[in-house]
């Protein structure tokens, strides 16, 4: 289609240039409490332990959730070129109003939360491989604030993002919400992967600004978001609800049948090694959420 081929980003220029009027352009602020500017993400920080459940539940599906720069390509700068080895992918479950088959039903409760957010741009889960560092780069839009949301945090040596001259180091639990037009990057030296979630959220701004962002929002909705659903529409979703299952239990089974060849070696004269096995309970380790919670209503600080 002809807007596959369009790039939406010319048209955000005069309007970047328009919403400075009111944001104070290089004067206009790096962080904005959420608490104070949109409140309605912080219903995300209280359910952050069921947000964080679900990501979990689909991170085993890992190989068939996409990178960042094959779900969009205006993204393969900050993609694709840095740490080419390794991975930063997207788990979208809004884009602009498009719930992704596949992806969205995957996170009923995130994506419930979501839909009572007014404003919604985007939102995704963002998982960021061990040793990937992202590229400085400016977002294209003012008329958006991005917020994150910590869910898996390596406690050793865990990633930060610079901000401008400020820099960040991501929490499990904690939120923080931001002007990503601003330069930014991430610098991400540690072994194990980081996953948050990203919500861009409309602006707050008074008339007649808020009414240009409305109407651009709109005429974005089918260029960026059709594009993107599109996309997607020719990728394999990860495995549904249905198939984990079979898939844990198919798995179980192969675990169960080579413990028991191995006791049958080690213990020839004694009794039936599946047998005794069978009478065992599995036991399973939940990931760890100790020591982390969500702050509801209260805002951690900022950095300044």
């Amino acid at each position: 289609m002809l807007l596959d081929h369009f790039d939406y980003e010319k048209l955000l220029v005069p309007l970047n240039l328009f919403y400075d009027l009111h944001t104070g352009g290089p004067r206009r602020p790096i962080f904005h409490d959420v608490a104070a500017t949109r409140p309605e993400l912080l219903e995300l920080d209280r359910n952050f332990s069921a947000i964080r459940e679900e990501v979990l539940n689909v991170l085993p599906e890992r190989a068939s959730i996409p990178r960042y720069h094959e779900l969009d390509a205006m993204q393969t700068y900050i993609s694709g070129t840095v740490d080419k080895d390794r991975d930063w992918k997207v788990f979208p479950l809004n884009l602009m109003g498009v719930k992704p088959k596949g992806f969205a039903d995957r996170c009923p409760r995130t994506v419930a939360i979501l839909d009572t957010i007014p404003g919604l741009f985007e939102a995704f889960f963002s998982i960021l491989e061990g040793g990937k560092s992202i590229p400085a780069h400016e977002g294209p839009y003012r008329g958006y604030l991005r917020y994150h949301l910590g869910l898996v945090v390596p406690e050793e040596n865990p990633p930060s993002i610079r901000l401008k001259d400020q820099v960040y180091t991501w929490k499990e639990g904690e939120s923080i919400l931001f002007d990503d037009s601003w330069d930014h990057e991430v610098y991400n030296s540690c072994t194990q992967d980081r996953v948050i979630l990203i919500v861009d959220i409309r602006r707050p701004m008074p008339q007649p600004f808020d009414a240009v962002n409305r109407a651009a929002q709109a005429i974005m909705k089918p260029i960026y978001g059709g594009q993107i659903a599109r996309k997607l529409a020719t990728m394999t979703p990860p495995a549904t609800d249905g198939d984990a299952p079979a898939m844990a239990e198919e798995k179980q089974t192969d675990d169960k049948e080579k413990a028991s060849e191995e006791l049958a070696k080690k213990l020839p004269d004694q009794a039936d090694p599946v047998q005794e096995w069978g009478q065992r309970e599995a036991t399973g380790k939940a990931p760890a959420t100790a020591g982390h919670s969500a702050h509801g209503d209260k805002k951690p600080d900022a950095p300044e």
